[in-house]
């Protein structure tokens, strides 16, 4: 299994993950049956898979707003470079 926590749930691929941000937008907490509508809403998923995934992306955003996660060292692009250069 790969190291990210997202992977544990299954293989979520994007088009799963943009399905499933979509549903979590439209099913709030406060939604009768918000699992069963999500994992609808993406196809493919059981509502424990989808609750899982939730409960991971929480966590995962718990470390990152804690800190706990580095920010990327981002490389320069090239556009930004070549306009350094001109300067």
């Amino acid at each position: 299994m790969a190291s990210s926590s997202m992977s544990a749930t299954g293989s979520w691929s994007a088009k799963d993950n943009k399905a499933f941000e979509r549903a979590l937008a439209v099913y709030d907490k406060d939604t009768p049956e918000r699992w069963n509508n999500v994992a609808t809403a993406v196809g493919g998923k059981t509502p424990e898979e989808v609750k899982s995934h939730y409960e991971l992306l929480l966590r995962d955003i718990g470390h990152i707003e804690s800190g706990q996660v580095p920010f990327p060292n981002y490389n320069k692009s090239s556009a930004e470079t070549d306009q350094e250069k001109k300067r």
